[in-house]
């Protein structure tokens, strides 16, 4: 790696030729403060909170887009560069709505934080005119406050990472706002629900819809039965929003929060996972041998199928008919645990744990009901980040909590399950089954680690009961968006897809932990996190769908088999083309 000679702040350092200032600090421990920047999705240099002195130049330059050279001498924290920075903040305040103490994002601001870390108090010599404050609270998930936005542009930028780009700058100068074209609300374009945008926001312009009060209203209720399932990634990850290092696996301190917010069971998604690939491998194993429409394309991610319900429709037979993990353990709470328990499921409120602001969508959706009509499989789903409200409601000392079990009824699940919150997982898991069932025994081996891994796009072939098997994993909308084109013409000859709407999968979902630009820019969260699942995986006694005792009981004595009449009529759902605007 060629490499060039630099000072900053006085101290030598030798650091990649092409390196910014801003990547350059860092290997002198020093961060220079950002607000717009996100390193490959915004490097646009425009909040200009980066600025540094480089000496020779004119004026002050931006760190974040600002090249390294030989020789070059920078200086981070001279009184002109904490004068600029300041004078920014002071800018961005008098135009800003400083309800901080009600702000859902208040302590994971990178606003907030910054004013504190520079002094800045007081706006108020600044204070006049304000840009009209537009609010859209249009969808299910996402509700949008102007009066909160720093035109930082990273919602734009991730939006656009994700092939959608539905939002943009809207009208010019003072009046220069993020808004939708022709200014329509959100629901009315071929917005896919992912929340990238909201884990890409350091204000609180962009939040999920918090359903916080439903909850407890719920648990409060004598009336109602309130079971709550948590999906494979939360456990990744919601030791962040606590303190704990990104990657600590805190599945049974959850559980133990969960139990003591007071809920009536606390089951793992992980059931409805293994039942998953029991249903997807078969429906699958019966595309291969009867000539069914391929490559079959996996459905457990709501934001991917909104996407292709915008702008693949004609693939919408390609994908299968399986319902997601989250919709599978709903129906199977309000159907056969309810019978076998007694319960009316008219009294059952389900509430789930997702990584994902797309299954606030999903549960709204006008899928097939397991228990009947008007008795939605999943009644409430909030984030990982309404789940640390909650606890923090609770006033529970959550790392210090005891590790507990999530109950038996659907407590008992495998290491295919676990990995389901990793791009590749389901597609390892499907694999699992797929091969034990083609090659007619139980294979020892159960790693297919060339679909594991955070890249985009991951291709393999795998001979299993006689045939090749080409497979891919995607995630990212961009990367699916480039292979399902190749699809479509005719390029591509896979014979199984799965994609995951957010890049690297659930363990980077929209409703995830908040991390400040400089986390997300330069630590490995997808990998960390994904990490996790996979050290879970390799630790589980059982780590195929088909071998967990409980998904054998729950066929012989409800289900019949996989794929069967009743098992399409509980598990399987249905999609439909919609109008991109």
């Amino acid at each position: 790696m060629d490499m060039v000679n630099i000072k900053i702040n006085g101290m030598p350092l030798s650091v990649p030729k092409d390196s910014t200032i801003l990547e350059a600090a860092r290997y002198a421990g020093i961060n220079i403060p950002t607000l717009c920047f996100l390193k490959d999705i915004n490097e646009i240099g425009a909040c200009r909170m980066c600025v540094v002195e480089v000496k020779g130049a004119r004026s002050l330059v931006a760190a974040c887009v600002y090249p390294v050279n030989e020789g070059m001498e920078v200086f981070t924290n001279t009184p002109k560069v904490q004068e600029s920075r300041k004078l920014t903040l002071e800018l961005l305040l008098s135009v800003h709505d400083r309800k901080c103490l009600t702000c859902k994002r208040s302590g994971s601001c990178e606003l907030q934080s910054l004013c504190y870390e520079l002094g800045v108090d007081d706006a108020e010599h600044f204070d006049g005119a304000k840009p009209e404050s537009l609010k859209d609270e249009s969808t299910e998930y996402l509700v949008r406050d102007n009066g909160k936005c720093i035109l930082c542009r990273r919602c734009v930028a991730a939006c656009a990472h994700q092939h959608v780009a539905v939002i943009g700058p809207n009208s010019r100068g003072f009046d220069t706002h993020i808004g939708c074209m022709f200014e329509r609300p959100l629901n009315e374009v071929a917005c896919v629900s992912c929340g990238q945008c909201i884990v890409s926001c350091p204000t609180g312009a962009l939040t999920e819809r918090d359903q916080c009060d439903e909850v407890l209203a719920a648990i409060n209720d004598p009336e109602k039965y309130v079971v709550v399932q948590t999906a494979p990634a939360i456990r990744a990850t919601l030791g962040e929003c606590f303190g704990m290092p990104v990657g600590t696996n805190v599945k049974g301190k959850m559980v133990a929060a969960l139990r003591r917010l007071g809920f009536d069971k606390v089951f793992d998604t992980d059931f409805g996972a293994d039942l998953t690939i029991m249903e997807e491998a078969t429906e699958f194993l019966d595309r291969v041998k009867n000539g069914g429409v391929l490559p079959m394309i996996t459905s457990c991610s709501p934001g991917w199928i909104k996407f292709c319900e915008h702008y693949f429709p004609d693939l919408l037979p390609n994908v299968s008919s399986c319902k997601s993990p989250q919709q599978m353990t709903g129906a199977m709470i309000k159907t056969w645990f309810a019978e076998k328990n007694g319960l009316d499921p008219k009294n059952i409120v389900v509430v789930s744990v997702m990584p994902c602001t797309a299954k606030k969508f999903e549960i709204k959706r006008d899928d097939e009901a397991a228990a009947g009509e008007d008795i939605p499989d999943t009644d409430i789903a909030i984030t990982t980040r309404e789940l640390s409200r909650l606890i923090n409601r609770a006033h529970l000392d959550f790392v210090n909590l005891p590790d507990e079990d999530f109950d038996d009824a659907m407590g008992v699940s495998t290491g295919a399950a676990a990995i389901f919150g990793a791009t590749g997982g389901v597609m390892e898991a499907a694999l699992r089954t797929a091969a034990d069932v083609l090659e007619g025994k139980s294979l020892d081996s159960v790693d297919y680690t060339e679909v594991r891994g955070t890249e985009g796009i991951k291709e393999a072939v795998y001979h299993i009961g006689g045939m090749d098997v080409k497979v891919a994993a995607v995630s990212g909308l961009n990367n699916a968006n480039e292979v399902l084109e190749k699809v479509r013409k005719g390029e591509a000859d896979y014979h199984f897809i799965e994609i995951m709407c957010c890049p690297g999968g659930c363990v980077n979902g929209g409703g995830q932990p908040i991390q400040s630009a400089t986390v997300r820019s330069f630590t490995d969260l997808k990998g960390l996190r994904a990490k996790a699942l996979y050290e879970e995986d390799k630790n589980l006694p059982l780590r195929k769908s088909h071998e967990s005792p409980l998904i054998k009981l729950v066929y012989d004595e409800y289900l019949g088999e996989p794929g069967s009449h009743k098992a399409h009529e509980l598990l399987h759902t249905s999609y439909v083309a919609r109008k991109r605007f």
